[in-house]
């Protein structure tokens, strides 16, 4: 029998040891809460400090020695150590390197379970309020269009079909809306972030006389957690934040969608910028709509980010697990498609130029004012329903005789009810939309109104 002791591979077994030490690194990719860790650190010292935890003159070096660090990693000069695996440890390594045995009381009172805790909350927080002030400049570049285009008449669609005419403030403004969601989430997300779990320790809580209060108003915490080993573990505050982002990126998806098709030849609605599109390699005369196509694409890997984070923490056992590490990625690369996907819809909005006579020679060569038609027929008594299949039947006669409704003579609309009288030649495309004068109609005059309340909400965030 061969002995199987005899027979290990070195070449493997080293590389076994390398994988290892590999598949734990995390400091390519969480190097990025290098300010709020330091920021995070500082605090913390400063507090075991008040407390009489360690000594002032050990405060007074962690603090210096720390304030080095953030230099040198600002100016490029820190020299980060895969061996050290995370941001925690390669910051703690370069500051015994920096101040000697010291540095070894910082991590008094606390964990790197709290710790990354606390750094995640505090850059998940901030990304919110970038991707808030995103999201309002992309509303800010719909109302200053809008307002541009109160009386534009353009088809309203359903199903791709042109239905009613509609002005093109008022289908600006429906994102508007869409994107005032988001802005919300992404306020809301911040407030849960707004939770300190520093002092939580690995799990349990830690045996000191700390003040996490003092802590948490020194980082800006609206408040502290209530649970240790809640704390260590709590993820909802990036999956919230996930899950505006893909809710912002389905919007700007419709959103891109539209502007593709509305700047293609079959439309020519609207002509984007060259800044945000591009020529073709081989057919000079294209310009592609690439900025859009591409909020189009991201959308999915967002998506990949929230239900990556839901399925890692599905089924984790309290508290801690390194499984955890895997939050970062998702987060992070949400945060920079998400944010930057907003300011480009912005751009491609405010830059964009629009085809007014083209739109409304879309909505006045189509069967649009159809509804408000039947519309006057109830108006002489007739029901609904009845008006409805009396004019199904005259857009059917129409398509069969190749004309439309501006086209016919009162006999001919007598044709399908003798109740027609010659009101319904004074049917327009403007009359239709002046018709919709309800609270969230396409009526110029509501439309003013909500560019008006739009304009004060934009002001109230800042904008």
């Amino acid at each position: 029998m061969t002995n199987n002791n005899e027979n290990k591979n070195p070449a493997a077994a080293a590389r076994g040891s390398e994988l290892a030490s590999d598949f734990t690194v995390s400091i390519n990719y969480d190097s990025r809460l290098y300010r709020e860790d330091i920021a995070g650190s500082i605090v913390h010292a400063r507090m075991l400090g008040r407390q009489g935890i360690i000594e002032s003159d050990d405060v007074e070096k962690i603090v210096e020695g720390l304030g080095v660090i953030i230099e040198e990693i600002e100016n490029g000069e820190f020299e980060w150590k895969e061996e050290l695996e995370d941001i925690h440890m390669n910051v703690e390594s370069r500051l015994y390197e920096l101040i000697g045995d010291a540095a070894g009381r910082l991590h008094t009172a606390r964990s790197r379970n709290d710790q990354v805790a606390t750094d995640t909350r505090l850059w998940t927080q901030l990304a919110c309020g970038r991707a808030f002030d995103a999201a309002v400049q992309l509303q800010k570049s719909l109302v200053d269009l809008a307002e541009q285009h109160i009386d534009t008449v353009v088809p309203g669609y359903t199903h791709m079909q042109r239905g009613q005419p509609v002005v093109l403030a008022h289908h600006l403004m429906a994102y508007f809306e869409m994107f005032d969601r988001d802005a919300t989430r992404f306020a809301q997300t911040a407030e849960s972030a707004d939770v300190m779990p520093l002092g939580s320790g690995a799990m349990a809580g830690v045996p000191y006389d700390i003040d996490r209060e003092w802590v948490a108003k020194e980082l800006d915490f609206s408040d502290i957690s209530r649970n240790s080993m809640d704390a260590v573990s709590d993820r909802d505050f990036i999956v919230e934040f996930l899950t505006a982002s893909s809710l912002a990126m389905a919007h700007l998806s419709r959103l891109a969608e539209e502007l593709v098709i509305w700047s293609s030849d079959e439309f020519g609605f609207i002509k984007l910028s060259d800044e945000f599109t591009s020529g073709s390699s081989i057919m000079p005369q294209k310009r592609n709509p690439d900025f859009a196509e591409l909020i189009r694409g991201k959308t999915g890997r967002v998506y990949g980010s929230l239900m990556g984070l839901l399925t890692t923490i599905k089924g984790l056992p309290l508290t801690y697990n390194r499984d955890l590490q895997e939050d970062k990625e998702g987060l992070f690369d949400a945060a920079d498609t998400v944010i930057t996907a907003l300011e480009a819809a912005a751009g491609m909005i405010a830059g964009m130029t629009v085809n007014v006579d083209r739109m409304r020679q879309a909505a006045a060569n189509s069967f649009v004012l159809a509804t408000d038609i039947a519309d006057y027929l109830v108006g002489k008594g007739v029901p609904f329903r009845a008006a409805y299949i009396a004019v199904s039947d005259l857009s059917k006669q129409c398509i069969a005789d190749g004309v439309g409704f501006g086209e016919l003579s009162l006999s001919d609309f007598q044709k399908a009810s003798d109740l027609f009288d010659d009101g319904v030649m004074e049917i327009t495309l403007d009359s239709a939309v002046a018709a919709r004068n309800v609270p969230g109609g396409t009526a110029p005059e509501r439309v003013r109104a909500a560019i008006e309340e739009a304009k004060g909400l934009l002001a109230d965030a800042g904008a």
